[in-house]
């Protein structure tokens, strides 16, 4: 008996995509613009909204400043999820990646090309997880 084993598509370079999420964050959170154009949007929960005396503007500049990637963390290298500390609360993000005409409805076919990959960064409380 013979089996036939189909070859696997190439898989996208984790460092590129970890690159680009990275740019896109410090973008989205920070102000600092990228060295190339890179799509997307961010959303905060209402209850992060809701947070008073600034709470929301802390985490989203320390969403932006996150850099502590490690493997429990970032099992595939992407940079596309982290959590922080303000003032004792926890606070998630997360990065997806969509097919730029899919309207968000399809995972990025290409996810280290910034043309045609559109980032949603999504931040909020643990507690809301």
């Amino acid at each position: 008996m013979s089996m036939t084993v189909q070859p696997q598509p190439d898989r996208p370079d984790p460092t590129v995509i970890a690159a680009q999420n990275d740019a896109f964050r410090k973008l989205a959170c920070l102000g600092v613009p990228p060295v190339q154009p890179i799509q997307g949007r961010m959303h905060v929960t209402r209850a992060l909204m809701e947070a008073d005396d600034g709470f929301m503007a802390e985490a989203v500049k320390a969403t932006g400043a996150f850099d502590t990637f490690e493997p429990e963390n970032d099992p595939e290298g992407w940079h596309d999820f982290g959590a922080v500390e303000i003032r004792g609360e926890t606070v998630f993000w997360k990065i997806d990646l969509y097919e730029a005409d899919s309207d968000f409805r399809y995972g990025a076919e290409t996810p280290d090309n910034p043309a045609t990959t559109v980032r949603v960064l999504t931040i909020m409380l643990a507690r809301d997880w």
